[in-house]
């Protein structure tokens, strides 16, 4: 396996990291200043006029919808094309990927409209979100039951003659109370009584304004609220959809989970390595500026080892990633099903070790919000859950290994 970039994805890293040094960086105080703003006047839910601008320049410049392998939508980039480009949209991570329409979770819900919706769901809802004139969430954790284990899911989905009538609660809903959101994934159970827990659940498409859809709360993580964009807890009841709502059919709604989690998991991870360098490259600037006992703090040894530390975890991360890319797209998701849950757990465990030692050597500057540090490890906490937990993916790691000594 060659991991050299091309000479494309080189011309798109040199594009990227450009759009990046002249228009994000030097705006994201003024992004949070103007959630702040609109905090201020009392409703920070509102879309940024910042956020706008940054979509036109984006799409402008050719550097929009770089997801989406194997689609006439993307720009037709393999995931080990695009994992170098998704990497450097994550040094700002709340800023940035939406200003390249490629955030969460929108990229795995327009996977999955791609993959498994019908012509009529393709020109409804897909073709606005890869224009960027709305958003989406999907609706699948669940606050009453473990949803590490997704058979537990309660919520219910009950035909009756040519409607499916929704009810249920859920939450983590991401980008549920974002007034863009006009469109939700909603996963529960069609056949309760089937003996396959895996082919109970089916996942169909509900529109955010149908009656009975009501957003009970945005949840906060670790304090931050993420407006616009947030996280929901929703209450369904008695909402009505078409019966041609449904994806791919009844019952199969593991099915499509797994299609659309595995580019889901390794875009969070590609993502978190970039976030994992903007925290190695604040604290190496920290720690040169910084004078205690003496001497720079990059003159202190526990310094220095953290640093070389930092270095070996990224690019373990990054390599494991690359060959998870790599994988998918050679012999598809299914069989990389192993390298993908690998990078699931690396990835956000050494981004939140990098963090945390760059917050160590800013000092109390690290938690407060004129760096970016706390933010992003308050992010990258909460990917030690999303898309399954580290134990979920150990004990699927684990099984594999053991399946290969059975029987010997």
């Amino acid at each position: 396996m060659d991991f050299d970039y091309s000479p494309k994805v080189k011309e798109l890293q040199a594009r990227v990291n450009a759009f990046m040094d002249q228009h994000i960086y030097p705006n994201e105080k003024a992004f949070h200043a103007e959630i702040e703003a609109n905090r201020a006047k009392g409703n920070p839910w509102v879309p940024t006029k910042i956020m706008d601008d940054m979509k036109e320049k984006a799409r402008a410049a050719g550097l929009w919808n770089l997801f989406l392998p194997e689609s006439k939508y993307g720009a037709g980039l393999a995931n080990l094309e695009y994992a170098p480009l998704c990497e450097i949209m994550g040094r700002s991570s709340h800023f940035a990927p939406e200003a390249f329409n490629c955030d969460a979770p929108n990229t795995g819900n327009m996977e999955v409209l791609v993959r498994y919706g019908t012509p009529a769901h393709q020109q409804e809802w897909l073709v606005p979100l890869l224009e960027g004139k709305i958003r989406s969430a999907f609706a699948m954790t669940e606050p009453d039951v473990a949803s590490s284990d997704a058979t537990n899911i309660e919520a219910r989905i009950e035909r009756k003659g040519d409607e499916y009538i929704i009810n249920g609660r859920k939450w983590w809903t991401s980008g549920a109370p974002d007034p863009r959101c006009k469109i939700l994934i909603f996963m529960g159970k069609t056949d309760p009584d089937n003996p396959s827990r895996h082919n109970q659940q089916s996942m169909v498409l509900v529109p955010m304004d149908t009656p009975g859809v009501k957003l009970v709360r945005p949840l906060t993580v670790f304090g931050y609220d993420h407006a616009p964009h947030g996280h929901g807890e929703m209450l369904f009841e008695n909402v009505r959809v078409p019966v041609s709502n449904i994806l791919l059919g009844e019952g199969r709604g593991f099915e499509i989970a797994q299609g659309r989690l595995g580019p889901g998991r390794i875009h969070h991870c590609m993502r978190l390595i970039g976030v994992a360098e903007r925290a190695l490259e604040l604290m190496c600037k920290r720690a040169l500026n910084r004078v205690a006992f003496h001497k720079p703090v990059a003159d202190q040894g526990v310094t220095r080892e953290r640093i070389a530390n930092a270095r070996m975890l990224i690019d373990q991360a990054r390599l494991l990633t690359l060959n998870a890319a790599w994988k998918m797209d050679t012999v598809g998701n299914k069989v990389a099903k192993q390298e993908i849950a690998m990078i699931k757990v690396v990835a956000p465990n050494m981004a939140c070790q990098v963090i945390d030692w760059a917050m160590q050597v800013h000092g109390g500057a690290g938690v407060c919000d004129d760096f970016p540090l706390a933010d992003a490890y308050a992010n990258s906490r909460t990917l030690r859950f999303a898309d399954g937990p580290d134990e979920v993916h150990r004990n699927s790691i684990a099984k594999q290994e053991l399946g290969r000594y059975l029987g010997k």
